[in-house]
């Protein structure tokens, strides 16, 4: 038997109201950020949890955090750099359309929209995956494997790289695929470990 797996990008930070590439910049939630975490405990509050993982950062620790304080939970978390955010190197900081204007609207797109090109000194989606698929893995999946009921707090990124492979999801199709603030994604696998429901 397989647990279930609940996947959460944080809630809204002080750079997402700002339209500032974050990466690994370690901001805090906005007030709206912290309320779209409580909200996220509602719908979360008929299932099971058994164990926690987050990043290194603050606004997915803070999320993990009101949300198990919301459903009463204490649970063991784990935390690593592993699932952080994509890095944006030298656009972190930046507002999105003073990076327009500095490197070119089409240049800032194709960082931000491409899979495997990434900005100065940073990341791409695919060098994001590459250390966050092989620590889900090695360190989440085989607990999934026990019958273990897992949430994961992290970002848009990380998690992006998480559905792509549990999904099969082309590098085309990962691109257009949103992860909304505090919407929780929810796995069921079969007893092979394959998806069968979300």
């Amino acid at each position: 038997m397989y647990g279930k797996l609940i996947l959460v990008r944080h809630g809204q930070s002080i750079y997402n109201e700002q339209n500032r590439f974050t990466g690994w910049k370690d901001v805090d939630l906005t007030q709206k950020g912290v309320g779209e975490a409580t909200s996220c405990a509602s719908l979360l509050k008929n299932q099971s949890i058994d164990l926690a993982f987050t990043s290194n950062l603050k606004r997915a620790q803070k999320t993990l955090n009101l949300i198990l304080n919301e459903l009463s939970l204490k649970l063991k978390i784990t935390k690593n750099k592993a699932l952080n955010e994509r890095d944006y190197g030298s656009l972190v900081s930046q507002n999105k359309f003073e990076a327009a204007e500095k490197y070119g609207k089409d240049m800032v797109q194709k960082w931000r929209r491409s899979y495997d090109i990434p900005p100065p000194n940073g990341e791409s989606l695919k060098m994001t995956l590459e250390r966050t698929v092989p620590y889900f893995k090695n360190n989440i999946f085989p607990l999934l494997s026990e019958n273990k009921n897992i949430i994961i707090s992290a970002h848009g990124n990380s998690i992006r790289s998480i559905v792509m492979h549990l999904l099969s999801i082309s590098q085309e199709d990962i691109l257009k695929t949103e992860i909304g603030w505090c919407e929780p994604w929810i796995f069921k696998f079969d007893n092979h470990g394959s998806v069968v429901d979300l």
